[in-house]
């Protein structure tokens, strides 16, 4: 594991505690929404219509945006992330939402899945911020059918 991989798992591992409380707040809602500001999907229009769409999810922490794709249609969705401590979380969340769906400990730049393997790659604020963008796009794009 390299020296960036390496200190953003420590990084979010010692912070994941903090991310319990917004964690369960996106979960509660069915209004997905980006970024600090919170801004509604329904008026950034980002996502295509997800219905059917096999979705993987970079950089998950909490796995609300899984949960709310899940919720909008889509047929599956991997949420993968690099830290024990946010998929602990996300793992209790699905429980308390009774919404399963494979989590998979990785970083961004090195995902264990097979190619071709997702309609939809999507990172809200985890891979598109921390990781490595020369290592995390192209791993993206190889997921991608």
């Amino acid at each position: 594991m390299d020296d960036s991989i390496a200190g953003n798992r420590a990084y979010w591992n010692d912070t994941a505690h903090h991310w319990v409380g917004p964690g369960e707040r996106a979960w509660a809602t069915d209004e997905i929404t980006w970024g600090t500001f919170e801004v509604p999907e329904a008026e950034l229009r980002a996502l295509p219509d997800v219905t059917g769409l096999d979705v993987v999810e970079l950089g998950c922490g909490t796995g609300y945006v899984s949960a709310w794709l899940l919720r909008g249609g889509a047929r599956s969705s991997v949420g993968v992330d690099p830290t024990e401590g946010q998929l602990a979380t996300a793992r209790s969340l699905q429980h308390e939402h009774d919404l399963a769906f494979p989590l998979v400990q990785a970083a961004g730049e090195d995902v264990p899945l097979r190619d071709r393997c997702a309609d939809l790659v999507v990172s809200e604020y985890g891979a598109a911020i921390w990781a490595d963008p020369a290592r995390w796009l192209p791993e993206a794009a190889r997921l991608l059918r």
